[in-house]
């Protein structure tokens, strides 16, 4: 098995360089913040951390790749570095402490392109997650100070703690019903969304969690940290990983019931 430890390393470094731009313009009176094509917030901040940190994979790993959300895809080749500078930027401008950024690596093998390395750093929580393939996901700080995750092992619906975004995509794309009987089954429902409930899930606060629309760079770090705490991440048609445009994370004992309400071969 590849050895990731360098990779895992560099993901720090990254995620140290990101987090002093983005806590520095957190709350600044004057941060410009424009509208995207999509209707979606993004604010100076954001643009800088991604430039940033294509800056540092330029000088540290010239060879690979680099998606990211506010500047798209540059390079070719088997390895690739998926980056969200902000995830939450409607909560970064507002003040809203809830907001991270993800760095994750890709690399290509038989099955197609697969999450091996993933971060999730939120500063202003002074939370940091992260996971490599083989290796363990991890909660801390630091490399040196840091708490190895595991999932739940809640098995019944019924004791299931659920977490998700907001009622409007599951209407949007005609689930909204099948939504609520989930969320009237299970033990309890919040509202948490973007990153967090992905972190929650893999260190056993949260059994469930799914979200309708999504885009790589939202998921690729999170799958490789819940899949290495022992979870399950799937597309709600229930392909494995981050490729389906949406997501299903389980503590794994939980998948299939969370698929049978909300999987795309459901109403």
């Amino acid at each position: 098995m590849p050895d990731y430890h360098d990779d895992l390393r560099l993901a720090h470094v990254l995620a140290d360089a990101a987090d002093a731009a983005t806590m520095e313009r957190f709350k600044a009176l004057d941060l410009k913040v424009e509208t995207k094509p999509d209707m979606t917030p993004v604010s100076e901040a954001d643009k800088s951390a991604e430039e940033l940190i294509r800056g540092q994979l330029q000088r540290a790993r010239p060879r690979d790749a680099v998606l990211g959300e506010e500047f798209g895809s540059e390079g070719s080749g088997p390895r690739r570095w998926v980056i969200d500078p902000i995830d939450g930027t409607k909560n970064y401008v507002r003040g809203v402490p809830v907001w991270a950024t993800l760095i994750a690596l890709m690399e290509r093998g038989e099955g197609g392109d697969r999450p091996v390395v993933g971060l999730v750093s939120a500063p202003a929580l002074n939370r940091r997650w992260w996971a490599a393939e083989g290796l363990g996901a991890y909660s801390g700080r630091s490399l040196t100070s840091a708490s190895r995750l595991h999932t739940s092992e809640v098995g019944r619906i019924q004791d299931a703690s659920f977490a998700y975004a907001s009622l409007t995509g599951w209407e949007e794309r005609d689930k909204l019903p099948r939504f609520l009987d989930l969320s009237r089954d299970c033990w309890r429902t919040r509202a948490y969304g973007d990153f967090w409930p992905y972190m929650m899930v893999a260190e056993g606060t949260v059994d469930i969690c799914a979200e309708p629309e999504l885009s790589l760079w939202d998921m690729a770090a999170c799958a490789v940290i819940v899949q290495e705490a022992g979870g399950q991440f799937t597309g709600l048609d229930g392909r494995p990983g981050p490729h389906s445009g949406n997501a299903a994370a389980s503590n794994g004992l939980l998948h299939e019931e969370l698929l049978s309400y909300l999987g795309d071969d459901r109403g």
